[in-house]
């Protein structure tokens, strides 16, 4: 097993057990202190957008390395090789309903084409952030820009990851009381975290006596509890450890309180703000999962000035003849691409050794559907962006065909490291990853 920090020396001494604590060792800090990128922490977070895309303005016509960015995608340019984008990977429903803008984007993060919000299976950021976020504070951050508080993170039906919507509580949380400056240069553990390390241990040592009483429904609620208990234990022992010294890290001042409202400029620079305090949470290892919303997936935003969603355009606003598409419902997708540019930007912009946060991270970017209009769930637009310190190959369009998007879920976890040989069910099982896509 790795040494950690949280490693010691265990024996018997008159027949009673005995814990030796160890010093801190060279070999505790963290990953971010290492000289190889490939040592750096590996992140996992997601991006949604809403109500889909126009296909021509941003399918590349070529496949492979060798192609040019469509019109909406020209805001992502500069990224362009440090993301893989994916076209033409459906939802499969197997004669499940599909309810708008729930199954696609649920099917997409479960393998699962699920007719409602009752997920039956982790979405995958859960499955992942299983794997690589357990020793962090935070198992999983969720930020929501245009003001829902809806969440596509799923642990089981009952249990969603509900989405931050205000830039100062997210904050507050994050930076405020209980987070350890990683480069202050002193620690001292507060004696209330103290106190409920100790009371939370007594409540978890009658556990299984209180599991063996129960019925099998109860057991299960229990489990979720537990699950959150267990979560809260480990946050409270991380207070009682200095924090590794973070490289580049920047102690974020208190923002102001932005403009709130669902009109696009606006979302947009609540966004940009929020990203960039994310990133910041994200370096300081606060967390290695996050997901970001910019829109709800029945996307409420608007044009300044208009009262109607782009949620309503998609329904009522008549195609163009000429064009062959809606032109007022293209804006908002063409838009939503800055909101992604400025996301990857925020990740970017923080150097890591010789890369950056967003070369040791993977962000797996999608909407709902792939025409809103018909809430198509067949191509849904999606973009893989970061390498994961090389575990993703980048710069490259890859076409799907009409095969399954659970072949997408499969591939990201077998490459942020879970065993997992098989995923999703019924049309969306599948045992095959995007061999293009790995690194």
């Amino acid at each position: 097993m790795a040494i950690t920090r949280r490693s010691a020396l265990k024996g018997m001494f008159q027949g009673a057990a005995v814990t030796v604590s160890l010093p801190f060792l060279e070999t505790f800090a963290i990953p971010a202190l290492a000289s190889t990128p490939a040592n750096y922490p590996l992140r996992f977070g997601t991006w949604i957008w809403g109500c889909g895309f126009i296909p021509e303005k941003w399918i590349p016509q070529a496949t492979g390395t060798e192609f040019e960015l469509p019109e909406h995608l020209r805001h992502v340019q500069a990224f362009q090789q440090k993301m893989a984008l994916l076209s033409g990977f459906d939802v499969k429903l197997d004669g499940v309903p599909n309810k708008p803008h729930v199954t696609g984007c649920l099917g997409l993060r479960t393998g699962i084409p699920v007719p409602n919000r009752e997920v039956v299976a982790p979405t995958l950021d859960v499955l992942i952030g299983d794997q690589i976020g357990s020793d962090t504070r935070f198992r999983s951050l969720e930020l929501s820009a245009s003001g829902t508080t809806n969440s596509y993170s799923y642990r089981a039906a009952s249990s969603p990851n509900p989405s931050e919507i205000s830039l100062l509580a997210f904050y507050d949380r994050v930076f405020g009381d209980g987070f350890q400056d990683p480069n202050a240069g002193h620690f001292a553990p507060r004696a209330t975290d103290l106190v409920q390390q100790s009371v939370l241990s007594q409540v978890s040592e009658s556990r299984r006596d209180l599991m063996r009483r129960v019925s099998a429904s109860d057991r299960a609620r229990l489990e979720e509890y537990y699950d959150g208990l267990r979560q809260l234990e480990q946050q409270i022992a991380l207070r009682l450890e200095p924090p590794a010294p973070v490289e580049n890290f920047e102690f974020p001042s208190r923002p102001e309180i932005p403009e709130l409202g669902a009109e696009m400029d606006t979302v947009l620079e609540n966004h940009r703000l929020m990203s960039k305090l994310l990133a910041r949470a994200v370096q300081a290892n606060q967390t290695r999962v996050f997901n970001m919303l910019l829109s709800d997936t029945a996307s409420n935003l608007r044009e300044r000035g208009s009262t109607t969603t782009h949620h309503t355009l998609t329904h009522e606003e008549p195609v163009d003849a000429t064009l062959g598409y809606q032109p007022k419902v293209g804006w908002f997708a063409d838009q939503s691409m800055i909101g992604l540019r400025d996301f990857l930007q925020a990740l970017d912009e923080i150097e890591e050794g010789e890369g950056t946060l967003l070369d040791h991270s993977v962000v797996l970017a999608h909407s709902d559907c792939s025409i809103a209009k018909s809430h198509a769930v067949e191509g849904i637009p999606v973009i893989v962006a970061g390498s994961g310190s090389g575990r993703i190959k980048t710069g490259q369009h890859i076409a799907g065909y009409g095969d399954p998007i659970s072949r997408i879920g499969l591939t990201l976890q077998q490459a942020m490291g879970l065993p997992t040989g098989q995923w999703g069910t019924l049309a969306m099982r599948t045992d095959r990853t995007i061999e293009a896509l790995i690194g």
